[in-house]
């Protein structure tokens, strides 16, 4: 299988900054996981100190949130600050337990903006926050196939209620045009219909020589 770079190849211009998101989601437990969240901003190597062979690292900061799942409640948080420009960038960091307690579902990037906007936190650590926010709701999904991959793994598939469904697919409503309330998705959810196969997972099935089926089968 080809994979695909992240990004295409450089254009003719000198590099001068290098900005790097990632937010990783581990299961904790069936009813908990973390997400862990890095912000990145790097200086190719000589830009900012002449004859450096390494690049510098001006920002690097990590939020970890530990999450109950399903209600995807913010149970715990933690903010770190590795690297920084001023001695007093981690002042701000006690100011972050104020997301416990929050929702990461729907309006938690408004709740962010009022509790940390501007002067009241960090710029940085706000925009690893609003990136960490959809991971949440991918993560109820991966939260479910890991369930079932056990299942399979021991040949007792977990059944899924129709609440704990309804709960994972209400997180995604609205989100985007996709899943708008009057849309075709969102119909077949409340109608008990089967959605398809994300079309990366049917890409793969073909690679594989592998059956759709088996998949709904055993993700549902």
């Amino acid at each position: 299988m080809q994979r695909l770079t992240m990004f295409p190849p450089d254009p003719d211009y000198p590099l001068i900054h290098t900005r790097r998101y990632e937010v990783r989601a581990f299961r904790m437990a069936e009813d908990r996981f973390m997400l862990r969240g890095v912000v990145c901003d790097e200086k190719p190597a000589g830009l900012y100190i002449d004859a450096d062979p390494d690049p510098l690292w001006i920002h690097h900061m990590i939020v970890d949130l530990e999450i109950e799942y399903p209600s995807l409640r913010i149970d715990k948080a933690r903010v770190e600050y590795h690297s920084h420009p001023h001695l007093e960038c981690t002042n701000i960091v006690p100011h972050y337990q104020k997301l416990e307690g929050l929702s990461i579902a729907r309006g938690f990037n408004a709740k962010v903006k009022e509790l940390f906007a501007g002067p009241r936190g960090c710029t940085h650590i706000t925009a690893l926050l609003s990136a960490m926010a959809p991971v949440a709701v991918q993560t109820q999904w991966s939260m479910r196939m890991y369930e079932a991959s056990q299942g399979v793994a021991s040949g007792d598939i977990p059944f899924e209620s129709d609440e704990l469904r309804k709960r994972r697919f209400d997180g995604t409503i609205n989100t985007c045009h996709v899943w708008d309330e009057d849309g075709r998705l969102v119909d077949l959810v409340r109608s008990g219909a089967e959605i398809e196969t994300p079309v990366a997972v049917s890409i793969r099935l073909k690679e594989l020589g592998r059956s759709e089926d088996d998949w709904r089968r055993m993700h549902g």
